[in-house]
């Protein structure tokens, strides 16, 4: 037998659905990532600026660190068990990254660190845990971001040791846009 073929169109249930990218979605996915990453580096140039380390930030950053690695493996997570390893896990690998820092922050260590020492040395270990954490959910954005993190450490001790060179540098970008866009709306006024 031979089927017949209509020209008539599916009816609307039997149709697939179209398919939109949603690019929005993207952007909220990677939002988070995006977030820790200006949180850390705030903190940094916060250390930075005022050379004294600030404990509590690095210790919520830790916290919200953990949980956003908790919150990134958590959907994939199947059963009830798997989701109890994954929170224990990032639980006690965080808790040894606070454990450590504090150790870093203790009166007889602080008498040999300085507060840049202290800072940079707290940020790697940020980095080196937010790389590992990734690692362990299988999350290449944590990955990633424990990455940025880490390369970003050499930048942050030249901007430390170059602050002079970078503020005057600032400066002249500054004033030669400054005098471009004062040339440039003076020779615009002329024209009209």
């Amino acid at each position: 037998m031979r089927a017949e073929v209509s020209d008539q169109a599916p009816p609307a249930d039997l149709r697939a659905p179209s398919v939109e990218p949603e690019r929005t979605t993207l952007w909220m996915k990677e939002l988070p990532y995006s977030l820790v990453l200006v949180l850390t580096i705030i903190g940094v140039a916060y250390t930075s600026f005022l050379r004294r380390p600030i404990v509590v930030y690095w210790e919520i950053l830790a916290v919200v660190i953990g949980a956003l690695c908790i919150g990134t493996r958590w959907p994939s997570s199947d059963d009830k068990d798997a989701r109890w390893r994954l929170v224990w896990t990032q639980v006690l690998h965080w808790c040894a990254f606070l454990l450590v820092m504090n150790m870093l922050l203790l009166p007889s260590v602080q008498r040999i660190l300085n507060a840049n020492v202290t800072g940079l040395s707290i940020f790697t270990l940020l980095a080196l845990g937010t790389f590992t954490a990734g690692i362990h959910v299988a999350s290449w954005q944590v990955c990633i971001l424990g990455l940025i993190m880490a390369l970003s450490i050499p930048a942050i001790a030249w901007i430390e040791s170059s602050a002079l060179i970078v503020v005057l540098v600032l400066f002249v970008a500054l004033g030669v846009g400054a005098a471009v866009r004062w040339h440039w709306r003076r020779r615009k006024s002329l024209l009209d």
